[in-house]
């Protein structure tokens, strides 16, 4: 983490997949040097869907050390300087009983669903968030990027998105689509946005939100459109690289 930052008062805040790297990639020295560099000019923190394994499998094991914020779970985890500042949980807020209607409702529906591939881990259970894969996350790399062919032909996510909103209509749950082959349910407000908490007013002129997934129902939508933010959409870390170099670099 640099000592000294030339714009404190500016930060920008980084989705991980698609953003910093490719899907369910690792980071390339080249792009962490880059951001490196971008650390000493502007604040930076990191804020991605995934658990901080995940996270760390993705960014280096040191990420919570390696800018200001780091943020997994959407923030329901949350690093300031490297230090845990607070820890939220799925279960303590749905209740175990509301977790077993979820993940039977899921199993059945995934048993009864027709696609060309299924493999394992079809539910992960985060502590903040369940992430739903009808392909099953341990899919091969090749057989992600069919699948995430054959979803967007056929709107496979969409579809059982739709079906859970009406099935669990009381329990005030978001859903949201990202990456290739799975979507989070979570909390309403348990988004992206959740990391804003702990970001105060004051301490920042400019909050900037670099993310791929920002279309509606993408799981960067709501923060890219939340009225602290402003949302720049990338097409990948390449991209990512270009727009910082030109906002804030030059």
């Amino acid at each position: 983490m640099a000592a000294i930052i030339e714009n404190p008062r500016i930060l920008a805040l980084f989705d991980v997949d698609g953003t910093l790297t490719i899907p369910r990639g690792e980071i390339t020295p080249e792009m962490m040097a880059f951001m490196k560099d971008l650390s000493k000019k502007i604040t930076v923190g990191i804020v991605g869907g995934s658990d901080l394994p995940k996270q760390q499998e993705q960014l280096g094991n040191g990420i919570v050390n390696d800018f200001p914020w780091n943020f997994s779970q959407n923030g329901l985890v949350a690093y300031k300087n490297g230090e845990l500042q607070e820890v939220q949980t799925l279960s303590k807020f749905l209740g175990e009983d509301n977790v077993k209607r979820i993940v039977n409702w899921v199993m059945k529906y995934l048993a009864d669903l027709d696609i060309p591939v299924k493999r394992g881990t079809f539910i992960e259970f985060r502590s903040g968030m369940f992430n739903i894969s009808p392909i099953g996350r341990n899919c091969s790399r090749e057989e992600r990027d069919e699948y995430e062919v054959f979803d967007l032909k056929h709107n496979v996510r969409k579809n059982m998105v739709e079906a859970m909103k009406k099935e669990f209509a009381d329990l005030g749950l978001t859903y949201s689509i990202g990456g290739q082959i799975s979507f989070d349910v979570f909390p309403n407000g348990w988004d992206k946005t959740y990391c804003l908490r702990f970001l105060k007013e004051e301490d920042y002129d400019e909050i900037h939100f670099f993310g791929d997934k920002t279309f509606e129902g993408g799981n960067d939508f709501e923060i890219f459109t939340h009225n602290r933010t402003i949302g720049h959409t990338v097409t990948s870390p390449d991209d990512t690289r270009e727009q910082c170099t030109k906002l804030f670099m030059s």
